[in-house]
């Protein structure tokens, strides 16, 4: 059978990695889809895979300005940096520094000149706005969908857009593919593995017809191993290496 593309299909792939319909597995629905919900927060917390940097543009409104934060959506798991608000040194029309220091060197390279110069005029750029205006500092948490840029917010009008470089969780319910990672059915089936263990551990030693008895333990302990294996298999070959994020 075809690996999984839909949430349903993913669902009934893990129970059958479990046992389904040979064996039956003693999880109610709702906990498939709560174990399901806990496969995916891992895989968008560590995974490469589960996250995508991305640029989200958002108008100010008045509301925004007297607030001095911004709202953002609940996808957006973090924010790695802003685009830089136009000022004397850097504002975008004929008069400032910039402008005019590049519109220098491209016409004085187009007479034979090289990059060099230009490249280095341009770092020369950045380190005096870097020193002179410096950047605005910004705070961001996810469960508050909320960034707070600590700048002068007399400078903006309501229709100014700013631009942040963030972190942005990938939809599976778009882009279906998410439900085909090895790692991600692995994973969720050792989580309904453990609920199932869970679940049966509370009949431990009762004895069934035909002298059966439960043994939820083992199968706890089972998924429990597995679990913490691949949870360092996350770790060691999925995870991005760490750097600052806000969020």
């Amino acid at each position: 059978m075809a690996l999984p593309t839909t949430r349903e299909a993913f669902k009934e792939y893990c129970l059958r990695e479990l046992g389904k319909p040979v064996i039956d597995i003693n999880v109610d629905n709702t906990q498939v889809e709560d174990r399901i919900d806990d496969a995916l927060q891992y895989y968008r917390d560590y995974h490469y895979d589960g996250t995508l940097r991305t640029y989200v543009k958002q108008s100010l409104t008045a509301t925004d300005i007297t607030n001095e934060y911004i709202s953002l959506d609940d996808d957006i798991v973090g924010i790695v940096n802003m685009f830089d608000i136009g000022d004397s040194v850097s504002s975008n029309n004929l008069f400032n520094m910039r402008y005019q220091l590049s519109l220098h060197d491209v016409w004085g390279m187009r007479a034979g000149g090289n990059m060099t110069n230009y490249y280095m005029a341009q770092q020369h750029i950045s380190l005096m706005e870097e020193i002179l205006v410096g950047k605005a500092p910004l705070r961001f948490n996810r469960n508050m969908n909320r960034v707070h840029v600590d700048m002068d917010w007399g400078k903006v009008v309501a229709g100014n857009y700013m631009i942040f470089e963030a972190y942005q969780t990938v939809d599976p319910d778009t882009y279906g593919d998410i439900w085909k990672d090895r790692w991600l059915l692995r994973y969720a089936a050792q989580l309904i593995k453990k609920q199932w263990g869970s679940n049966l551990s509370k009949f431990n030693g009762m004895t069934l017809p035909g002298g059966l008895t439960f043994n939820g333990a083992e199968i706890y302990q089972q998924a429990v191993e597995e679990i913490t294996r691949l949870e360092e298999e996350m770790i060691s070959s999925y995870s991005l290496p760490v750097y600052d994020l806000m969020g």
